[in-house]
């Protein structure tokens, strides 16, 4: 079975089921007040934490270096923006995970150790053809 359909049909299973398990825990009406309150927080946090990102890539650009971890943080973070804005528990707590920069950072070594090969070396030479010249061959390539 496709991962994307089955992420789809898994995900709205999930938080229905933990919508009605804490739903029933503490009633019906506190529920949606701490649904709504951590869509709201989440977001100013989300904005917070872009700004800081977006700061940290131009210092990064500023002393000529390339901000490959500002621009996936600034993925990460709008994408943790929308799992906090949709209802739900599940969803939040992955959005708060991307959110907070010490949980991305472990998510992002994490990843990193994943799919960068191990054993990847460096070659310090550079290829290239050369051709020897006669001294009464000046100046002609």
């Amino acid at each position: 079975m496709n991962s994307v359909f089955l992420t789809i049909i898994l995900i709205p299973v999930i938080e229905i089921y933990l919508l009605i398990k804490i739903g029933s825990e503490i009633g019906a009406l506190t529920t949606i007040f701490l649904i709504f309150s951590t869509a709201i927080v989440g977001v100013y946090y989300a904005k917070y934490e872009g700004l800081n990102t977006l700061k940290s890539g131009f210092n990064q650009l500023r002393q000529n270096e390339n901000p490959t971890y500002e621009m996936l943080s600034g993925a990460a973070i709008a994408f943790a923006a929308l799992l906090l804005i949709i209802p739900g528990f599940a969803t939040d707590f992955l959005g708060f995970l991307l959110i907070f920069p010490l949980s991305r950072k472990f998510i992002f070594n994490s990843l990193f150790k994943k799919f960068n090969p191990v054993n990847k070396k460096k070659n310090n030479f550079i290829d290239g053809e050369y051709e020897d010249i006669d001294d009464n061959d000046d100046g002609k390539i």
